[in-house]
């Protein structure tokens, strides 16, 4: 694929890429690699606000949950670039993002 022209590669699982075609990837630095931690966060997302609205007797209509949908999406992948960093890649970023999400809510939680 990548010798065909490839330009990037937004996992629509938890980890469909395995090792292997990871690091081929990442020798490869033009392939732009989102992993599904973060690509797959809007579904994640909208399931949130479907909770939401079930728990409050609310009806939001798609135009509103598409709004907040990009803007939780957008949100997503400014943490991304910021956590990445100058030189760094989105996967970068987006390893980097989810483990100080991970470590505020533990400390938080005072552990």
């Amino acid at each position: 694929m990548i010798q065909n022209g490839l330009l990037g590669i937004v996992e629509g699982a938890n980890l469909p890429t395995n090792i292997e075609a990871q690091e081929v990837i990442r020798k490869h630095g033009s392939v732009i690699y989102i992993p599904g931690k973060a690509s797959n966060a809007g579904g994640v997302a909208v399931s949130g606000m479907e909770m939401s609205q079930n728990a409050q007797r609310l009806t939001w209509k798609e135009e509103e949950v598409d709004e907040k949908l990009q803007n939780t999406m957008h949100n997503i992948y400014q943490q991304m670039v910021s956590a990445a960093g100058k030189g760094g890649t989105l996967e970068e970023g987006a390893n980097r993002a989810g483990f100080v999400k991970v470590s505020q809510a533990m400390k938080e939680l005072g552990w």
